[in-house]
């Protein structure tokens, strides 16, 4: 973990607790860090919505991850995470995708940059006018408690987190912790309760952090945190529309599925279709990014970032 890793390009510079230009709002969290290092834009240290989850994420927590921070980043929220691998990355390359802003806090120093793999993502985040940020030195090695220490400030320059995956036990827990200790808003997408990565979001959700369980419910967060409107743009509706129509398509971006499974769908809706029939759908919502095939012979949603859920299995 502490090996040294690309070093990454772009203005440096550093804020004391002393600095006007330091974060008013870490002024107000439990521990506010003495000093922050950082490679980027400077001004991306803003308050936004933090968007968290498993680093072994499923599809669903991908593409959840990916669409919420695409449709915060279109709104001009700036999109907080922490780099890891899963639900964090995807939040960040949505939000690249989109042509927001977001901030990257890590565990170790900036030139320490962990996990590895990310090094052209994290480049990617400050050639877009966003930022890496640690409280760490610049040549400090990733310790595992120092990730639980950068959990607080995810959550404290965030006006909200929203959790996409967490299991039991979990990291992600932490972070959510530490919002509420900063009196943040935490949200929670729902997953199945026969998902072990969903448990411990779903025990959030009993806990009483809100759901977000469709778009709708997301632009309402959205509105009372930073005054954003809803603005529905032509990919959506259509997207919409194909979902709304086709009871495959529903069901297949709900749960990943067999080809007998879907059968089965499109028997109950009535539609008559044959095992072939199903078998030329699938290969067209392969074609068009809307599906992919995973390791199990299953199809599900392909994530928003465009590569195969199935080779996003690596833990941190």
């Amino acid at each position: 973990m502490g090996r040294r890793s690309s070093t990454l390009t772009g203005p440096r510079w550093e804020l004391t607790a002393q600095d006007t230009r330091y974060p008013d709002v870490f002024r107000t969290i439990l521990k506010p860090p003495e000093k922050l290092y950082g490679i980027g834009e400077r001004a991306a240290l803003q308050e936004g919505l933090a968007i968290v989850g498993a680093r072994k994420a499923t599809p669903y927590g991908r593409t959840c991850a990916a669409r919420f921070a695409r449709l915060a980043a279109e709104r001009g929220v700036v999109i907080i995470s922490g780099g890891a691998r899963g639900c964090d990355a995807a939040s960040h390359e949505a939000a690249l995708q989109a042509g927001g802003t977001t901030v990257v806090f890590l565990g170790g120093g900036c030139d320490r940059v962990y996990p590895a793999e990310h090094s052209e993502l994290f480049q990617r985040v400050i050639e877009g006018g966003g930022a890496v940020v640690s409280e760490q030195e610049w040549d400090v090695p990733p310790m595992p408690y120092m990730f639980r220490a950068r959990n607080r400030l995810i959550a404290g320059l965030a006006r909200a987190t929203l959790i996409v995956e967490a299991g039991l036990p979990s990291g992600t827990f932490s972070t959510a912790d530490e919002a509420l200790e900063a009196n943040r808003e935490v949200l929670v997408v729902p997953g199945a309760i026969t998902s072990p990565a969903s448990l411990g979001a779903n025990r959030l959700l009993c806990q009483g952090a809100t759901p977000i369980v469709d778009d709708d419910t997301f632009y309402d967060q959205l509105f009372c945190l930073f005054g954003c409107l809803k603005q529905t743009c032509a990919s959506e509706q259509d997207e919409a529309v194909v979902a709304e129509d086709d009871p495959l398509a529903c069901a297949l971006q709900a749960q990943p599925l067999s080809m007998d499974e879907l059968l089965e769908v499109s028997r109950a809706a009535g539609q008559g279709k044959s095992l072939s029939d199903i078998a030329v759908w699938v290969a067209h919502q392969v074609q068009a990014g809307r599906a992919v095939r995973y390791a199990d012979g299953r199809y599900g949603p392909m994530a928003n970032d465009g590569r195969c859920p199935e080779r996003d299995r690596h833990s941190r």
